[in-house]
């Protein structure tokens, strides 16, 4: 009897908490959902443009299935590769072939590398391509690869489950409720608390980016400024979040429920996964994703060494989340006190 007293209130207790329950069978099928429409996604061909091919071999490279641009000139060619239209460039010069690579990502090389390999098997056998790159360099890692997108990842990621704990104790310890009572404004309350905890943030944002770089030796081509820069924008955007969030949880198992929900899908539009191969109604939903903006602007930086010109706009769409969710954090206080 006393254990079936207990499996019923456990039961019980589980039916009036809607968003257990909803979590419990929902999420996964959510995070399931979206792991098939990536995984299930159209395959990617590399782009290519070509400079003074020969006529069989381009027709060899356009049997292979590949995605091939012509130019007529080298230059133009080049300004494609630079403005991220191709994955990389094939310029014959006196009957000699040269590879250009754009070279931030090692997977696609891998592929243009095979690609070429097949066709000239075929139409020019025992001739040597000479391989240069526009980023990156010949023994780029995968871990290279997705490391910025990792800084960026842990950072937002530990920053929004600390900030949302922490903040909602403040709120069941009623330091929150005794804050309310004073003459303070809800903004001066918000502004209070991101400055508290944003310290901690820049801390935690430096030590990243300098263990990652200096430490695991992770590639870097840019402006380390830019990378803390990046880092601090990203906290500072799970931290406004993670406290938002805080208000609508009444407990630390509540904020752990938002993961799957919040977090999770953040990781397949990040970077780490390729979003060309994605159907396009869902890379559509990398806009809403924060941390999308902040591992394309990383990304950018440390393995293209672009400058602030270059990643501007990641930069003032993670401020307006920023912005966005601190607003938002005013309005929710009036769920403690209206004042």
């Amino acid at each position: 009897m006393r254990v079936r007293a207990l499996a019923i209130r456990i039961i019980r207790q589980f039916v009036r908490d809607k968003r257990t329950l909803a979590l419990l069978f929902l999420a996964p099928l959510l995070v399931l959902s979206l792991m098939y429409f990536v995984f299930n996604g159209q395959e990617v061909k590399p782009d290519l443009g070509i400079v003074n091919a020969p006529a069989p071999f381009a027709e060899r490279l356009a049997r292979l299935d590949a995605h091939i641009v012509a130019y007529p000139n080298p230059d133009q060619a080049e300004r494609a590769l630079a403005d991220g239209d191709l994955d990389a460039v094939l310029t014959f010069a006196n009957g000699q072939p040269a590879l250009r690579l754009e070279g931030s990502d090692p997977s696609t090389n891998r592929a243009v590398l095979l690609l070429l390999q097949q066709a000239m098997q075929a139409e020019v056998p025992g001739v040597q391509l000479q391989i240069s790159y526009l980023h990156g360099k010949a023994d780029l890692t995968s871990f290279d690869s997705f490391g910025p997108v990792l800084i960026g990842f842990f950072s937002f990621f530990f920053v929004f489950l600390l900030a949302g704990v922490a903040f909602l104790r403040e709120r069941t310890t009623g330091t929150l409720e005794r804050l309310l009572a004073t003459p303070i404004r809800r903004s001066e309350v918000v502004a209070g608390y991101l400055s508290g905890f944003g310290l901690f943030t820049l801390l935690q944002a430096a030590l990243i980016a300098w263990y990652a770089i200096g430490v695991l030796g992770l590639y870097m081509d840019g402006s380390i400024w830019l990378v803390l820069l990046l880092n601090l924008l990203l906290s500072l955007t799970a931290l406004t979040l993670g406290t938002l969030l805080s208000s609508f949880a009444g407990s630390e198992f509540q904020i752990i429920q938002f993961i799957p929900l919040v977090i999770v899908p953040q990781v397949f539009f990040s970077g780490l996964f390729n979003l060309d191969a994605m159907n396009p109604w869902l890379q559509k939903l990398s806009y809403a994703m924060p941390l999308y903006y902040g591992a394309d602007a990383m990304r950018s930086v440390m393995l293209r060494g672009e400058g602030f010109a270059d990643i501007q706009t990641d930069v003032y769409v993670l401020l307006g989340f920023s912005v966005a969710f601190a607003v938002l954090n005013v309005f929710a206080l009036k769920k403690q006190r209206a004042i």
